[in-house]
């Protein structure tokens, strides 16, 4: 086995871990599901976005905290760029790790300060859409 498959097998399995620390009942079952799809996706590159699903389902059902959810999707991430990839040194990079990193922080940020703000739910998709369209604007200026 490659050393960038092995690497990707192994934050497959730390995401499913992450996420089954406090399963139980049909959640267990899940992340039972979970990890079988993440050794079928050493074979498979697809059935490693199978495990990745599966292990958000996972994590709704066993209502896992905001830190160990938080670390399954740094794994998610990194498994899913480290298996679908034809080697460790073309995807490992800085903005790869600084952007996985920091929107993990940023959603753990999210969880973290009680916001009580009726109408925030509503902002969030606009503050999305305004932050997409100032990140993109510079790239499509290149193309003009």
């Amino acid at each position: 086995m490659p050393a960038g498959r092995a690497l990707s097998t192994a934050f497959g399995l730390l995401m499913v871990a992450s996420t089954a620390l406090v399963a139980e009942g049909p959640s267990l079952v899940g992340a039972a599901l979970a990890v079988v799809a993440v050794l079928f996706g050493i074979r498979f590159a697809g059935a490693a976005t199978l495990a990745v699903m599966i292990s958000v389902v996972v994590a709704l059902l066993a209502d896992a905290p905001p830190m160990s959810t938080a670390l399954a999707g740094v794994a998610a991430a990194a498994y899913l760029v480290l298996r679908y990839s034809n080697s460790v040194e073309s995807v490992v990079t800085a903005p790869t790790a600084v952007g996985a990193l920091g929107f993990s922080a940023i959603g753990l940020g999210a969880t973290v300060i009680p916001v009580s703000v009726p109408w925030l739910p509503l902002a969030a998709p606009v503050a999305v859409l305004v932050s997409y369209v100032i990140v993109v604007k510079p790239l499509l200026a290149q193309r003009r």
